[in-house]
């Protein structure tokens, strides 16, 4: 008896994989058909398509390489042959992420991953009237007007790293001394993102270790592994391959920790509660309490996790890639300055106003080292896409998306297009910004780092503002020099590293001006 109902239940389970195969390959029959006039790379790999290729090459470099080759439609294969798209025709891009963004979700891995890392936060959520919803709650202390009031936090912050950073030379008899900066780059973002946002201190910037810090670092700070390259390829397909293993682990003990945290600050900010204040925090405890339908712990928790995570993520990353480019152009570094110390008592109006040349360095960062390089979505049904330019082989102006497909946009490609930017377009140099008026060589277009339309991100003005205090601030206080070569490299986020690293490094010479 026992014997046949495991044979029937291997029947069952053998049918039930034979469907789901089924279905897989007549997916892929039907968009490699629909796909076939749009050129692409041969497959490099039967299994693992170009992801080998794409996970272990210079981060951007093959999407340079394919969209200069085939123009700016390029399907290329995954992991057991699933089709992608990448895209870099403007107004395809404008439709993707505007008009047409609810069809165009974060693909099932994607989500997957912001699940299983931070819970069913804003980046997590799908679907018009949810994300709206969920925007609704996080908007208000994310405007102009709040990060304004939070820009004397943001001093005091940056401030505290300085007066670190002064320590340590001065423990080398105020010589130039060679610092570390990617891990006091972490310590800031998330020091700042826990005061800025929710009136609480992590105390990262104390100097001593910090278990979150390390939990956040080690989970996306150390991709050069097999199993790394595995779960990458994989999740698209298997996004349940982010619950086994090591990394499987990592991923469980950081969104506890994160838990952890944003339980205890939920729980103090109800006791205590402020109205007049105007952290994310009590933003979101005032919209609780109006709301019809209250927020349950989880989901406050899970928003909570995205914007500890987020804010630690990408300005951690652009903070070292900022200093990085300043320290490889001293007469930059001497302009800025310049044009810093002129201006005391420094405000939220004059970072808007009257410092050209530093918004232009923060811009031109974010042009030439977007901290997401590839902005993933999956075609929620079979859509039509317009095009800018029509199908070399058939002439059409639109392109037929099927459903489930998986689709790139190539940040780094977009922003360094020649065409757009000049023959300069790999070169590190702000000073197109403060001409685009006269030249025309900007021509208003927006920069990608942070996405657009309403999807794009909600903490675009408080992490361009704290970059902005921190550049100020190191800058009044220190010079800087880099004596290594530095390189790109994937991980969570695209960080520096020393060529030839595990994990991100960038040590600058740092000495007290």
């Amino acid at each position: 008896m026992f014997l046949s109902f495991i044979y029937k239940l291997s029947l069952i389970a053998a049918g039930f994989y034979i469907v789901i195969l089924t279905q897989f390959i007549a997916h892929y029959l039907s968009v490699r058909r629909t796909f076939r006039h749009v050129p692409g790379p041969p497959r490099s790999s039967l299994l693992w398509g170009e992801e080998w290729e794409l996970y272990h090459g210079r981060p951007g470099a093959r999407y340079m390489e394919w969209h200069k080759m085939f123009g700016k439609l390029v399907a290329f294969t995954g992991a057991f042959g699933h089709q992608i798209i990448s895209i870099t025709d403007p107004r395809a891009i404008s439709f993707i992420l505007g008009d047409g963004a609810y069809h165009f979700p974060k693909p099932h891995g994607v989500r997957a991953w912001f699940k299983a890392t931070l819970g069913e936060g804003i980046l997590w959520v799908e679907g018009k009237k949810e994300h709206e919803l969920q925007r609704r709650t996080l908007a208000p202390a994310l405007n102009q007007q709040s990060v304004r009031e939070l820009v004397a936090v943001l001093f005091e912050t940056s401030t505290r790293l300085a007066n670190q950073w002064t320590k340590i030379i001065d423990q080398n008899q105020g010589q130039e001394t060679e610092i570390e900066i990617t891990n006091w780059a972490g310590r800031f973002a998330l020091d700042t993102i826990g005061r800025a946002a929710f009136s609480y201190d992590f105390e990262c910037l104390a100097g001593e270790s910090h278990e979150l810090a390390s939990a956040l670092d080690g989970l996306t700070n150390s991709e050069n592994s097999l199993a790394s390259f595995y779960m990458r390829a994989l999740f698209w397909l298997f996004p349940s391959i982010l619950s086994i293993g090591k990394k499987g682990e990592m991923i469980r003990e950081t969104k506890s920790q994160l838990g952890a945290i944003a339980s205890k600050m939920w729980k103090d900010a109800q006791v205590v509660g402020d109205a007049n204040d105007r952290t994310l925090l009590a933003t979101m405890l005032k919209c609780e309490r109006a709301s019809d339908s209250k927020m349950n712990e989880e989901e406050v928790v899970s928003q909570m996790r995205t914007v500890i995570s987020a804010g630690y993520e990408t300005v951690s990353a652009v903070v070292a890639w900022i200093l990085y480019e300043i320290a490889r152009h001293p007469d930059i570094q001497a302009e800025l300055r310049e044009e810093i110390c002129a201006i005391p008592d420094l405000s939220f109006e004059h970072f808007n106003n009257e410092l050209p040349l530093l918004d232009a360095v923060l811009k031109e960062t974010l042009r030439l080292h977007p901290a997401v390089l590839e902005n993933h979505h999956e075609a929620s049904e079979t859509i039509m896409v317009p095009l800018a330019e029509p199908i070399a082989e058939t002439g059409e102006m639109q392109l037929v998306v099927p459903k489930g497909t998986l689709i790139s946009i190539p940040v780094n490609v977009l922003q360094e297009n020649p065409e757009f930017w000049g023959l300069d377009a790999d070169e590190f140099r702000p000073s197109r910004w403060l001409e685009k008026k006269k030249s025309g060589l900007v021509k208003g277009q927006e920069l990608l780092a942070f996405s657009m339309g309403p999807r794009s991100c909600l903490g675009k003005t408080l992490a361009m503002a704290e970059i902005k205090c921190l550049t100020a601030t190191l800058l009044q206080r220190f010079s800087f020099r880099c004596q290594h070569e530095i390189e790109p490299f994937q991980s969570f986020v695209i960080r520096p590293r020393v060529k030839g690293e595990m994990s991100s490094s960038l040590p600058l010479l740092v000495k007290k001006f």
